[in-house]
């Protein structure tokens, strides 16, 4: 990741359905039943123990009340999606995988994606779409405009590890309830009145910082660490 430009989104996706050509809609795929879908491409998502990880959705299309299906990953089930809850969320492992929906009582339909084997460099690491942001100067603006950062590192002493290291400083733009956090680990909560910033120091390589407001929205900012330490000036 470069300091002062933001990364798109990395994603290399590869869909189709086995047997007979998916239908492919702007945002999703239908299977040659007529009965399941895939997205059309994978996202980058938050995974709850793994951090940011490539994620795709599948399940049942157009739904009637008795409508069941299975969702297998690479052979394994992963998933049961009925008429009341047709989605399901799908984690993608690096490199092909396979998604097959499986209806009960009809043909299943199979869908391939392909998660590269490294996200920006880093093996396991997905990096969100923070394409709706703005800078502005050395600023960084989340696209919700509930928070922002500063664009460039500075380095400090981390007290949490002993060591220098480049940090950014996020900012609540308001006052709105944050819950910050970087690749994945709970730092603090801004509030906006009595916490209104904090330094965020960066681990080597890239890093994901978020500011969540509650369900309502996620800001992403992403941020390169470089070796995990700097001088101090």
């Amino acid at each position: 990741m470069k300091s002062r430009k933001l990364l798109p989104l990395l994603v290399c996706v590869m869909a189709m359905a086995i047997g007979a050509p998916a239908s492919a809609l702007t945002s999703q795929q239908i299977g040659s039943s007529g009965k399941t879908y895939a997205s059309a491409g994978i996202q980058c998502a938050l995974n709850p123990v793994n951090g940011m990880a490539p994620m795709a959705q599948a399940g049942l299309y157009n739904p009637v009340s008795t409508s069941t299906a299975t969702v297998s990953l690479n052979g394994a089930p992963v998933a049961t999606v009925t008429f009341l809850s047709p989605d399901a969320n799908i984690w993608l492992a690096n490199g092909s995988n396979t998604v097959v929906v499986a209806p009960t009582g009809s043909t299943a339909d199979s869908y391939t994606f392909y998660a590269p084997l490294t996200y920006a460099g880093q093996p396991n690491m997905c990096i969100p779409n923070t394409s709706g942001n703005r800078i502005l100067g050395d600023l960084e603006y989340a696209a919700s405009s509930k928070s922002y950062a500063t664009v460039t590192p500075g380095c400090a002493l981390n007290p949490a590890t002993g060591r220098a290291q480049a940090y950014v400083n996020l900012f609540d733009n308001g006052r709105f309830l944050l819950n910050v956090s970087a690749n994945n680990v709970p730092l603090t909560q801004l509030n906006g009145s009595t916490r209104r910033s904090v330094p965020v120091f960066l681990s080597a390589g890239m890093n994901v910082i978020s500011a969540a407001n509650g369900s309502l929205s996620i800001d992403y900012y992403v941020r390169s660490g470089g070796t995990g330490s700097c001088t101090l000036p």
